[in-house]
């Protein structure tokens, strides 16, 4: 039992410590995938703000519903009263979590609108969904185009990651403010990359615009995040996030490469 209860113990301090310094889904992960850009840096720590708010809620909720146990038990009140309203205590219950709300209000507004509005954009990419694999444009590198697929399990190489890996994945620079514009070509997708707290659908017909800036150099993995048929499981995406000055010798070779 005892051996059992550290194998137990050892799992969940691993399971924290990989969810840490992780740019990627792992086995009973918990939580958010560390942040690796402005965006999702407050996404994580409005929701770290909730949570200390439903726990609290959670608390009073059980402090609550003690006393009417303990006061009003029916040893003590063997004859219950008859009240069924209290004009005062309706007010209050009402008061109370509307102000909660509101309060909540403000900082998700704020997100919403950080995410929402695109920052002076230092350059563009173009990301197409298909089914089932992403097309990728650079239009101020020379018009740099090219598919991104699923690496077959069959392919999958040591220290390469099985329904995550790509043939070519997405090179972009660090610290750099991105124009990012979706698009598809036959049904919704979703283009979601935890780590950047991004996730915007493409829709057929429409251009969805939203933005990034990473702030650490890596690799950041993704999936479709929009249920667009068989294969929806089988389109992940790959952010490979470089120095500058590598992003710029890597465009040169992709300007020959994908010509």
């Amino acid at each position: 039992m005892k051996n059992k209860i550290f194998i137990y113990f050892t799992a969940i301090i691993n399971m924290v410590a990989l969810n840490i310094y992780a740019n990627r889904p792992t086995e009973w992960q918990f939580g958010f995938q560390e942040a690796a850009s402005p965006m999702a840096e407050r996404i994580v720590q409005f929701h770290s703000t909730l949570m200390y708010v439903l726990a609290g809620i959670a608390f009073l909720v059980l402090v609550l519903l003690l006393f009417v146990i303990i006061r009003f038990h029916h040893k003590r009140h063997p004859t219950p009263k008859k009240t069924t309203h209290h004009t005062l205590l309706e007010v209050v219950w009402t008061i109370i979590p509307a102000l909660i709300v509101a309060l909540i209000i403000i900082p998700s507004i704020k997100i919403i609108y950080f995410t929402d509005k695109v920052p002076p954009a230092e350059m563009t990419i173009k990301v197409i969904g298909h089914q089932w694999y992403w097309t990728y444009e650079y239009p101020d590198h020379g018009n740099i185009s090219f598919d991104s697929n699923m690496i077959p399990s069959a392919d999958i190489k040591e220290n390469q990651y099985r329904l995550l890996e790509v043939d070519q994945k997405v090179v972009l620079p660090v610290d750099t403010n991105i124009r990012v514009i979706l698009t598809s070509t036959d049904v919704l997708h979703s283009w979601a990359i935890p780590a950047m707290g991004i996730k915007m659908d493409t829709v057929p017909g429409r251009l969805n615009e939203t933005w990034l800036r990473a702030n650490r150099q890596g690799v950041f993995y993704g999936q479709c995040s929009e249920l667009c048929g068989v294969n929806h499981g089988f389109m992940p995406i790959a952010l490979k996030i470089v120095s500058k000055e590598e992003f710029k010798n890597w465009t040169e070779k992709a300007q020959k490469k994908f010509a």
